[in-house]
């Protein structure tokens, strides 16, 4: 059996394995009438040393269960599936936190752990999400992945702030990629303004379009 195919079976057996999972939770949920949310994200990189992509996240929350889907992300052409989570609370000051185990299919097949978590306080925020890509095609392509914010609303249709970055996605000899956002808040939808690397020659932009139901 070759490596790629060794990978492949080793993606679907991770994928079994959250079936129950999943199965187990969205029933507790649905026993508690649980409240259905979810997102759909699309994000356009405008680079400038390297060709433009895309990318698709699409997540479901169902009480506490976490479901997320992902395409582009972790690598190119490879899509990813996820299960969580959600465990939250707070008055004053709120927070969130979702681990997650995931499966990383396409050209890169891996076993993706990770971590949603955010916190706020009135207007200010901070989230970060974190994971490490395990490769099981080529350990040694393993990697840690992460993004991060600060943001402050000064009203309630506005967010600005700064946001970092540490991918493989973008190969610019930066480890970490930094910069600012601008998004408006439009009811349910939310349009979004990432610039990175202002002070380099490897500048690039992400435009982000979101839906909430």
């Amino acid at each position: 059996m070759t490596n790629a195919a060794r990978a492949k079976q080793r993606v679907v057996i991770v994928m079994l394995l959250l079936a129950p999972a999943i199965r187990a939770a969205a029933q507790t949920a649905a026993e508690g009438e649980a409240t259905v949310t979810g997102t759909i994200t699309g994000y356009y990189y405008a680079m400038r040393d390297q060709p433009d992509y895309g990318v698709g996240v699409a997540s479901l929350n169902r009480g506490a269960l976490h479901l997320e889907a992902r395409y582009n992300y972790e690598a190119h052409r490879s899509g990813s599936v996820f299960a969580g989570w959600n465990f939250g609370g707070g008055e004053n000051v709120t927070f969130q936190i979702t681990p997650l185990i995931g499966a990383l299919f396409g050209e890169v097949h891996g076993v993706v752990p990770g971590v949603e978590a955010g916190v706020a306080y009135r207007d200010v925020d901070a989230y970060i999400e974190a994971e490490y890509v395990h490769d099981l095609g080529n350990h040694n392509d393993s990697y840690f992945y992460a993004w991060s914010e600060v943001g402050w609303k000064p009203a309630k249709w506005l967010r600005v702030g700064l946001v970092g970055q540490r991918t493989r996605e973008v190969e610019n000899g930066r480890d970490l990629q930094r910069g600012g956002f601008i998004q408006l808040i439009l009811d349910k939808a939310t349009l979004g303004i990432y610039g990175f690397n202002p002070d380099s020659a490897s500048r690039y932009l992400i435009i982000s379009f979101g839906m909430q139901f």
